[in-house]
């Protein structure tokens, strides 16, 4: 007897499965005749909840943050620009001076090396010795 009811219950279940169906195919139909709506649209209807003045004060700081960023964005390119140049005005010169140091030394090493051997451009590396004093 459990079997009998048990698969009149699916039977019924299956039946009311078939009569859904039907009914959210006319639903589907009715929704097709409907134009969509855009995701714009969309929030642009749930604005419409809120009091006006949560809205214009939502627009005023939306605006004043966007005008503050693009102030904040022009001035740190401004800024930028000002240091990058500057700082290659003002090293340059030196970064210059230090290269040319570099290479009179480096000349006088090759002199030195081409005068006196290899071995003495090398052991010379800048105050001569003491001489060791005797008691």
């Amino acid at each position: 007897m459990g079997s009998q009811n048990e698969s009149e219950a699916g039977r019924s279940g299956i039946i009311s499965d078939k009569s859904d169906l039907t009914s959210g195919s006319v639903a589907l139909k009715e929704d097709i005749d409907e134009p969509d709506e855009t995701l714009s649209e969309r929030l642009w209807g749930l604005t419409e909840m809120f009091p006006e003045p949560v809205r214009n004060a939502t627009y005023t700081v939306a605006t004043t943050t966007k005008s503050s960023l693009q102030g904040l964005y022009g001035f740190s390119r401004s800024a930028f620009w000002v240091l990058f140049s500057s700082s290659i005005i003002l090293f340059a010169p030196v970064i210059f001076e230090v290269e040319r140091v570099q290479m009179e030394e480096a000349q006088r090493t090759q002199q030195k090396q081409m005068l006196l051997g290899p071995n003495t451009a090398v052991s010379s590396g800048g105050l001569p010795l003491m001489p060791q004093m005797r008691h």
